[in-house]
């Protein structure tokens, strides 16, 4: 990973913390596999931190410049995954 995460400087190092393990799983859904139940707890925590659906788009936007991986399309197959299973773009 040869970038930086899009962050506020608001946030509290805990909601630092649970953003960035909401990055971290969606590059594991593209780059190995993740579970469901994994990428869901970890996006609960990202909405609890940016509950506006206007904040997540310009974050996804943000993220997926910088990385090349789309939030909005690993949560779309999340949402889409009826079973725990492993989740891979």
């Amino acid at each position: 990973m040869d970038y930086q995460y899009p962050i506020s400087h608001d946030w509290t190092t805990e909601e630092v913390i649970s953003v960035i393990n909401f990055y971290e799983a969606i590059e594991r859904v593209y780059e190995k596999g993740v579970q469901k139940s994994e990428l869901l707890a970890a996006y609960r925590k990202f909405k609890e931190v940016v509950p506006g659906k206007a904040d997540e788009k310009k974050l996804g936007d943000q993220f997926e410049k910088v990385s090349g991986y789309s939030l909005y399309q690993a949560i779309k197959k999340m949402k889409n995954t009826q079973e725990d299973t492993m989740i891979k773009l």
